[in-house]
């Protein structure tokens, strides 16, 4: 297998088998808050890809030529955290500047992309497996993207949720999880495809 099918088949485990949210559980807070519209769920999508992606670069770096040369790899959550803060400042400066109506529609959950586990967790998953640069870019992309197809698909099924007879006990948020953990069943299915 040559290193372009690996990165591939990274990216593409990342994506569907092993789902950051429907596999793992990371990321829940914005993907059951923002997937109520499938625009609003495309752009916080995105907004991951770009952050996700981002600081997996800078923090492997910042792991690879700071933290272990100066043998303080027990500093890489705090790093991490203040570097994925710092990306989405600058996620939210440019759509307030350039997109302010899907800044106005992520409203409080653009800055939770700070406290998203989801980019976190991957970001501390690529440096403690120890992945090359190019593996842990892989691994990251294929990682939001699958957040991305999670919360489209679920801002799909919401909107047609609402358009139909729900019985009032399910009404809400139980409709929501139950739809979540559908989907999480269906994920499963990509287990033995990669």
């Amino acid at each position: 297998m040559n290193y372009f099918t690996e990165l591939l088949l990274t990216a593409a485990a990342a994506a569907l088998v092993n789902n950051v949210v429907l596999s793992r559980f990371l990321g829940l807070c914005p993907f059951l808050g923002v997937s109520k519209k499938t625009e609003t769920a495309l752009g916080m999508s995105a907004a991951v890809l770009f952050v996700m992606t981002i600081a997996s670069a800078a923090t492997w770096v910042i792991d690879k030529m700071i933290l272990r040369t100066l043998s303080l790899t027990y500093l890489r959550t705090i790093v991490f955290i203040i570097v994925i803060a710092a990306l989405v400042q600058i996620v939210e400066m440019i759509l307030k500047k350039k997109i302010p109506s899907l800044y106005s529609s992520l409203g409080v959950y653009l800055p939770l992309i700070t406290t998203n586990c989801a980019v976190l967790g991957i970001a501390i998953d690529n440096v403690q497996k120890g992945l090359g640069f190019a593996v842990s870019m892989a691994s990251s992309i294929g990682t939001s993207v699958g957040f991305g197809v999670a919360i489209v698909l679920m801002a799909g099924i919401r909107e047609r949720i609402d358009g139909n007879n729900v019985p009032d006990s399910f009404k809400g948020m139980p409709i929501v999880l139950i739809t979540a953990g559908l989907m999480a069943i269906a994920f499963m299915g990509f287990q033995g495809v990669l």
